[in-house]
């Protein structure tokens, strides 16, 4: 009996510790006025993005969500409406996957939407494979992609004035690397059929969207624009949608029990979306609405700097 209790005791100061720590919860208290505003939201028929797009069409914005599948925006964006009442949700084709599709998006946009208040780059995925263009699907998706989309739209966030360019990373960027030598050559930042071997390419992928961040925000300067790279949490969301059969058995009853609902996600996207006064600390990693300290080796300059001049090249901006 005294063995099952000190288990018990132990698996419950377990469970209170990784609570308030790896899946620390967290609010947004931010509360900027928003109507009126445009907002593209990337990935945002699902998880945390639809949770972002659901919280930013209550307060009266224009939301713009780009993703693939025509169907679940139509479906995303008719769950909004009849929640918050807004009539003002659009959707626009955009594959992150094809640069063509990242340009032909931008090419719309600019057309039809005369402002951009905030441009949230929140798809991401964790998969093998390649984009249309050959480059490994994670770095192509999660950085490259975005990399594109936000310097095509930038000229029409500097032109509204006071924008935001929030970019969703993760905790797991600690773990990333950059080998430029490889990705010249191969296109990616690591593949491979096996899932560590494309979590560890993830893990380069969410690097690569805080090094992004702090080299725009550099850029930036002089501007009323500004940006955030943000940890959204441990979160339930579809990103682990390719992970293989037994994976999903053995992380479901976990995510379940520990992970964080998309709502409860958003809100660190939320925080840098909405809360006055974030503008000193552009470039910042923001984690638990909170800006967060990261390695020296996601605040290198010199990486940094190389890795937008590559990607400029990779994208044909250069």
């Amino acid at each position: 009996m005294f063995h099952l209790l000190l288990v018990a005791v132990v698996l419950l100061g377990g469970y209170i510790l990784l609570t308030q720590t790896l899946f620390k919860r967290s609010k947004c208290k931010g509360n900027a006025a928003m109507s009126g505003k445009t907002v593209i939201i990337t990935g945002g028929n699902t998880g945390i993005g639809k949770a972002t797009a659901l919280h930013l069409a209550r307060k009266g914005a224009r939301v713009i969500l780009a993703c693939r599948n025509k169907n679940k925006a139509a479906a995303a964006i008719a769950e909004i409406e009849k929640e918050t009442g807004s009539t003002d949700m659009i959707y626009m084709h955009l594959d992150l996957a094809s640069l063509k599709s990242v340009r032909s998006f931008a090419e719309t946009f600019l057309k039809t939407e005369s402002r951009l208040d905030l441009l949230i780059n929140n798809a991401g995925l964790v998969a093998d494979g390649r984009t249309e263009d050959g480059y490994g699907i994670e770095f192509g998706v999660n950085h490259l992609g975005h990399f594109l989309l936000t310097n095509l739209l930038l000229e029409r966030m500097k032109k509204t004035g006071g924008g935001r360019v929030i970019t969703l990373s993760s905790m797991a960027h600690r773990w990333g690397h950059i080998d430029f030598n490889a990705l010249v050559a191969n296109k990616d930042l690591g593949t491979g059929r096996y899932s560590w071997q494309f979590f560890h390419a993830y893990c380069n992928s969410k690097l690569c969207n805080v090094l992004f961040t702090h080299e725009l925000a550099k850029r930036l300067k002089g501007t009323d624009v500004t940006c955030y790279s943000v940890h959204p949490g441990v979160v339930r969301t579809e990103l682990s949608r390719n992970v293989s059969l037994w994976q999903k058995i053995f992380i479901q009853p976990v995510a379940w029990l520990l992970f964080l609902d998309p709502e409860t996600g958003a809100q660190t996207t939320l925080h840098c979306a909405l809360q006055e006064g974030l503008e000193p600390l552009s470039g910042k990693y923001f984690s638990c609405c909170e800006a967060q300290e990261v390695s020296a080796h996601a605040r290198d300059d010199k990486v940094a700097l190389k890795l937008w001049e590559v990607s400029e090249k990779l994208c044909g901006l250069a």
